[in-house]
C-alpha cells in the first residue's frame, strides 16, 4: 500500500439478510493520509488538552461572542449580535449543569455556576430596551 490513493476504510452494511456480505469496491472510502491527519501542529501551536473546564468555557465564550461582547479570534472584532445563538449556548450550559449535578469537583461546579451567572447577566443586559 505505498500509493496514498489505496489507503482508506471499508464500510460493510450488515443490515438485512444476515448473510455474510463482502465489501464492494464502491463501499471503500479513500482519502490521502495527509488529509486524514491534517497539518501537524508546530511547537508554538500546541493544541491544549480538552477537559471539562475548557468545554464549558467554550460554550460561555460562544454565548458572549453571539452577544457581541467577545471578539472573533481571527479578526479581533466583536461578534455580530445573534440572540438566538447566544441563548442556545446558555441553554447548553444549563443542560450540562443539570446533567452533571453531583458529579463535578467543587472547582468544576464553581466554574460552571460562575460562567452561567455571567452569561445570563450579560444576556439580560443585551436584551434590555435601550431606554432602561
Amino acid at each position: 500500500m505505498s500509493d496514498p490513493e489505496e489507503r482508506g476504510f471499508v464500510v460493510i452494511d450488515k443490515r438485512g439478510s444476515g448473510a455474510q456480505e463482502s465489501a464492494r469496491p464502491e463501499d471503500t472510502v479513500r482519502r490521502p493520509e495527509a488529509a486524514a491527519a491534517g497539518p501537524a501542529p508546530t511547537s508554538s501551536e500546541r493544541v491544549p488538552r480538552v477537559d471539562f473546564s475548557m468545554l464549558i468555557a467554550s460554550f460561555a465564550t460562544g454565548a458572549l461572542y453571539h452577544l457581541g461582547i467577545a471578539p472573533d479570534p481571527e479578526s479581533g472584532h466583536p461578534g455580530e449580535r445573534n440572540l438566538p445563538l447566544a441563548s442556545q449556548n446558555i441553554d447548553i450550559l444549563e443542560l450540562i449543569a443539570i446533567k452533571t449535578q453531583g458529579n463535578l469537583t467543587a472547582d468544576e461546579a464553581g466554574l460552571l455556576e460562575g460562567l452561567l451567572y455571567e452569561v445570563r447577566m450579560r444576556f439580560v443586559e443585551a436584551t434590555k430596551p435601550s431606554g432602561e
